[in-house]
């Protein structure tokens, strides 16, 4: 095995569609979890804001232990391979325990929230960190890498768009009446599911790229090193604004079609749109950094996001039509950011290994789960918190300044995150002949496999 080789369709199907499994849990969360804290578990706004923001952050800052502690994992398996062996099972019962409704008092039933999404928060970040660092270790070939990754989110996009078209039809048809009963069978589906695919991705991958034989540092340096990297910095706040955009268009869709429109019933289509031009998206990436520069052309992509986010303020509540065509072409710009930043951190932890003859793949991507769950646990938590500053009450139409708020949260709103992260793309500055070198440098190091 080399640095450089090319992987088999059957090695990058395998890993795509680990993150198929992950988004029976990731668009569930960032689709459906607000709203069943507040309209089925049955807890204020207010409460369940807090609850996403505080669960979150405690989150982000397990991702670097975790980077840490996978960084440093030795195994007959490689690095990163075993968590998917070992972790599927505790995910998929903290994921059926988190979507239980229990039958006790108000406060107990909001420390057993904060308890069980405490649990399925550590259990995700012990599979899918590992599982986001096998990327940067399975070949260094630029192309190879953006194809890879770009199968990831493909798959990724369309357990995502299955999730947004099935979960609630599925609640119903399980739950037979009780939501409550609907929510926790079909967890239970979805962890079985979640666990077969893991045991797949784990059982076709391959980890090829080690760190240098002679490496020794903690993980306190590791982050040093990439505190110190200019890219890595710029992909962080990326990360964390573009990550705004999506979980604010994705979580603030079922106020929109319930209470705004009032029309449920377009909610999974919409949102099985919003997942299908994700994931077609997510493929032309391979295409476009044919021939554009991957920090140029995601800083143009989150542009028109922007432009298009605005526009749909204007759309009267008729243009049903116009609403679905401006989400398509939304998600169509968001599709190609995944495999762009993605196999764009891998080219950073190239760069800290070049400069300082230190390797840390799961540090590097892990410090990005950091980012990404920093900016959707600001972005959930500020959605609930201004729900209940408006007045926003469950199960009830909504008024005046409620009304107003749903509205600007699923348009205008993401759409000034989407341009701050078009700022933020354009002071990345590394690739180009600068990355190709550093390639040519680390593969003189490896010397012949």
């Amino acid at each position: 095995m080399t640095r450089q080789e090319r992987l088999r369709w059957s090695e990058r199907l395998g890993f795509g569609v680990g993150d198929l499994g992950f988004n029976l849990y990731w668009t569930t969360m960032a689709s459906f979890l607000a709203a069943f804290y507040t309209d089925v578990f049955g807890i204020s706004p207010a409460a369940a804001g807090t609850l996403l923001f505080a669960t979150r952050i405690v989150d982000a800052f397990t991702d670097p232990v975790m980077g840490a502690v996978a960084d440093r994992t030795r195994s007959r398996w490689g690095k990163f391979r075993p968590y998917l062996l070992f972790g599927g099972l505790p995910l998929a019962a903290a994921g059926v325990l988190t979507f239980t409704t229990p039958d006790l008092g108000a406060g107990a039933k909001l420390v057993y929230a904060y308890a069980t999404y405490n649990a399925l928060m550590l259990a995700y970040t012990l599979v899918s960190m590992p599982y986001s660092a096998l990327s940067g270790v399975m070949t260094a070939h630029g192309g190879e890498r953006t194809t890879l990754i770009s199968v990831r989110f493909l798959l990724a996009f369309t357990g995502g768009a299955l999730v947004n078209k099935f979960t609630l039809p599925l609640v119903e048809a399980f739950g037979e009446g009780d939501p409550q009963l609907g929510w926790q069978r079909t967890m239970m589906v979805y962890g079985a599911v979640a666990i077969a695919l893991f045991l797949v991705t784990f059982a076709t991958t391959r980890e090829r790229i080690a760190p240098p034989p002679q490496q020794r540092s903690s993980p306190l340096q590791d982050i040093r090193d990439l505190l110190a990297s200019w890219p890595w910095l710029i992909l962080f706040v990326l990360a964390m604004l573009i990550m705004m955009t999506i979980t604010l268009r994705a979580g603030s869709a079922y106020y929109f079609f319930t209470y705004y429109l009032e029309r449920p019933d377009l909610l999974p289509n919409y949102l099985l749109l919003q997942m299908v031009a994700y994931a077609v998206g997510a493929l032309c990436a391979p295409i476009l950094v044919r021939h554009f520069d991957k920090a140029r052309l995601l800083a143009w992509l989150m542009g028109g996001v922007a432009v298009l986010s605005l526009a749909f303020y204007w759309v009267p509540k008729e243009s049903i039509w116009l609403m679905f065509v401006l989400n398509g072409l939304i998600s169509l710009a968001l599709g190609p950011k995944s495999p762009l930043t993605w196999s764009m951190y891998a080219d950073t932890a190239d760069l800290n290994e070049w400069r300082h003859g230190r390797r840390a793949t799961a540090m590097t991507f892990a410090a990005a789960t950091f980012a990404q769950k920093l900016g959707g646990s600001l972005a959930s938590a500020g959605m609930l918190w201004v729900l209940g500053w408006l007045g926003y009450v469950a199960n009830q139409a909504q008024q005046g300044a409620s009304q107003d708020g749903i509205h600007l949260m699923q348009t205008i709103v993401p759409g000034v995150f989407a341009l701050l992260a078009m700022l933020a793309a354009s002071f990345y500055n590394l690739g180009g002949t600068e990355l190709a070198g550093i390639q040519r440098d680390l593969d003189a190091r490896a010397g012949p496999s």
